[in-house]
Parts: C-alpha cells; structure tokens; sequence
C-alpha cells in the first residue's frame, strides 16, 4: 500500500471535517471494497476515515411504518434482530445469503449502498421497498440516489447516516449466486407495498447496475403470483455478458428469481 494517515472519529461531524482536511480522502466502512483497492495499489488516498467506531451510524429501529438500519450496522447485526425479521424478513433473509462468514461480521448496510457494486445485494432491497437514504445533510428517494456503475447521487464528503424502508405487506429476495464470490449474478427483489403497488428491483444483471423491472411489476400488480411470470419475457438488451453468464441467460435468471422471490413472500 502507499502511505496513508487513518483516523478514528467518534461521530459524524468529526468524521466529516476529518474528510475537508486530507487532499483525497476516502471513508471506510466494512473495508470490502477500499482495502483489496489500496492493496493493488488502484487507490492512494492520503487519508482513510474509519466510520465504524461511530456509535450514532450504528442500530436498528422500527417505528409503525418503517425499519431504520443506521449505515454502520454490519449484516451480522441485521441477521440477528428480531426487529429486522419481525419488520421486513426478506432483508434478514438478503443478509443471510450475502457473501461469506467473515464478510456478513464486517460489511456494513451503507458501505454497500455508496458502493453501488453492480452485483451488491442491499441497492435491491432498497431501490425494490423504495426506501429513504438519509445523509449527514439530506434525505434522498431510493429513486433518485442509484445512478449507475459504482454511481450514486451522494455529493463528495457526504455520509450515509441510516436507510429508512416502508414496512410493505409482502416483499421477498431471491438469487443466484457466484459460487466463488457469493455476489449476485443476479438477484430480484419483490415488493408489494401496504396501497396495493408493486415494486421489483434487480441486482447484478444490467450493466448500468440495479435497476427496476417494469415489465414483472405490471405482471405482478395484476396477480400477485409466481405463475403470473409464465408469459413475461425479460429483453436481454442492456443486460451484463460475461463468462459467468450471457445477456440472455441473465434475462431469463431474473424471471425465475422473481418468481422464487414472490413464492418466498407468500
């Protein structure tokens, strides 16, 4: 690695001046991302700002018509709430099938929305329940916040400080997974929201990164139901090909997974 200055604050507001003070600096969160990037020598920032040890991005709450998971909670802690599961179990179901052991103790819920891998899991759940990212100075629509590869709408030195997600009546995860990486060589989220609206989001198929799926979300608001996919055909344009799986091959995983989703819901 190049030489680096780490910091360690102990809230928000620290953290970010911490940020105006370095000429590059960059925030670390589960480190998943920014330390294999140091480590190849791709990334030389000249200061590292550590926001895990802020005890304010940490923690999950539940109001009456939403979950709040603070940006620095890890996917172990959302596994193990009983207010995540009771709230909206397919993210605790999300959590559980997302990477290994070692990263569900150490990733964090906004390390992987500011990231925006175009394979992540979370940017489905959140673009899917149309939840509400909010930051150290705004609140921003899951609409408006994903804006492409490794791409969202936060401005230079912003923090994620919590993701707030509508309690939907039903809403259900499925994926295939890269059997080496765990990513998502695609994932589907399905949502059906508490006024009757259907929501459907996929990860690691398109190559402009999670995106809506209109035509299973038509589908879907007029049957709720996995056989209601049967007639649907995803087009294959704008969609990844690589050696894991063609355009073709992906269009059709999002209308199975979508399918195993909306079975998983109930």
């Amino acid at each position: 690695m190049y030489q680096t200055t780490y910091h360690c604050p102990s809230s928000v507001e620290e953290a970010a001046a911490l940020f105006g003070k370095g000429s590059d600096s960059k925030y670390l969160a589960g480190g998943h991302t920014l330390i294999p990037v140091m480590k190849q020598r791709l990334a030389a920032p000249s200061d590292v700002i550590d926001l895990g040890k802020i005890k304010e991005l940490v923690g999950i709450e539940v109001s009456a018509d939403a979950l709040i998971i603070k940006a620095a909670t890890t996917y172990f802690d959302i596994l193990r709430s009983a207010e995540a599961k009771k709230a909206i179990p397919a993210i605790v179901h999300l959590a559980s099938v997302l990477g290994d052991p070692q990263v569900r103790y150490r990733g964090t819920i906004g390390g992987s929305i500011a990231n925006n891998d175009p394979a992540a899991d979370f940017p489905a759940a959140v673009l899917a329940l149309g939840a509400t990212v909010k930051t150290n100075k705004r609140s921003i629509s899951a609409d408006d916040f994903f804006k492409g590869l490794f791409a969202t709408a936060l401005d230079d030195g912003e923090i994620i400080t919590a993701i707030s997600f509508p309690n939907p009546a039903k809403a259900g995860y499925s994926k295939m997974r890269h059997p080496a990486s765990r990513f998502a060589l695609t994932g589907v989220f399905v949502v059906k929201t508490k006024s009757g609206d259907v929501r459907v989001a996929a990860t690691g198929a398109s190559q402009d990164g999670v995106m809506r799926v209109p035509a299973v979300e038509a589908a879907l608001k007029a049957n709720w139901a996995p056989g209601a996919l049967e007639n649907v055909t995803i087009s294959a344009e704008g969609l990844l090909s690589d050696i894991h799986g063609s355009s073709s091959y992906r269009a059709n995983l999002v209308k199975v997974m979508a399918q195993r989703a909306v079975t998983a819901a109930g």
